[in-house]
């Protein structure tokens, strides 16, 4: 394909723009929408389009960005019709923080890696007026637990508290293992969730020293486990045999025959 230009590009914005405008006033259905009832919407379309990402489906990717860029507008929509701030505001917002959070681009700061890049739009967020009073406020309270983990080891890293090299973080998973194994003997379970999130967290940490994404490696095994598990109960009802009245030995055997045929490999 060839590019379109930045007046293009804005141009056919411009026109998402007044069709939502149109849609606002003349469709029953999008005139009574408000934040509250987009937002479920809203975070299924987010989901829809990492669906997309991990399956690398380009033209899954262009619909999907298109269903959140739909959300973005119309949430500042709302806010126009508010007399809040309109989609322009939105835009001169971002743009006015990346211009600023760019200092190596747009002024004179130094930065020749991606690391100091990072370290550097840290701490212009905690200078920034009315931006984030603690280096982990920024990240949300609703993240799930595994992106949230990541994400708070991130920004602790990003000033300076992290593992000189990844064999300390595997010290130290080691250690929680053995822990969360002494309360499994004891049986306390209030004991054993709170050494298994210890366990967790340590993991994503040696997976993030390792440049893994441990949400992305995650949903790998998981595409891997549920594709191999249909291939048991397809094989099953092959035979005219529930799962349910196989043994595990059965089951294990025709586990075997989907990893060796790579079913669930990429």
């Amino acid at each position: 394909m060839s590019a379109h230009t930045t007046e293009q590009k804005a141009a056919a914005i411009a026109a998402v723009i007044d069709t939502l405008d149109r849609l606002r006033v003349e469709c029953p259905w999008d005139r009574k929408q408000t934040n509250e009832s987009l937002r479920p919407n809203t975070i299924e379309e987010v989901y829809e389009l990492c669906q997309a990402l991990l399956n690398d489906d380009t033209a899954d990717i262009k619909k999907e960005l298109g269903d959140v860029l739909l959300h973005v507008l119309f949430y500042a929509k709302i806010a126009e019709e508010k007399e809040q701030f309109d989609a322009a505001d939105v835009a001169d917002a971002l743009n006015a923080k990346l211009i600023y959070r760019h200092p190596h681009i747009f002024g004179d700061v130094k930065a020749d890696d991606a690391e100091t890049v990072i370290q550097n739009w840290e701490q212009l967020k905690l200078r920034e007026k009315g931006g984030n009073r603690t280096v982990l406020a920024g990240v949300p309270e609703a993240l799930p637990a595994l992106v949230k983990a990541f994400r708070v080891q991130e920004k602790a890293s990003n000033v300076g508290f992290d593992w000189h090299e990844p064999e300390g973080a595997w010290r130290k998973f080691t250690e929680e293992a053995e822990e969360f194994r002494a309360e499994v003997q004891k049986l306390d379970a209030e004991r054993m969730e709170e050494e298994m999130g210890d366990l967790l967290f340590s993991l994503i940490n040696v997976s993030r020293l390792y440049g893994i994404n441990p949400e992305n490696a995650l949903e790998r095994t998981n595409r891997k486990f549920i594709a191999r598990f249909n291939h048991i109960e397809s094989r099953a009802k092959e035979t005219g045999r529930e799962l349910s009245s196989m043994t595990l030995d059965e089951m294990d055997a025709l586990w075997d025959e989907a990893k060796t045929a790579g079913i669930g490999n990429r």
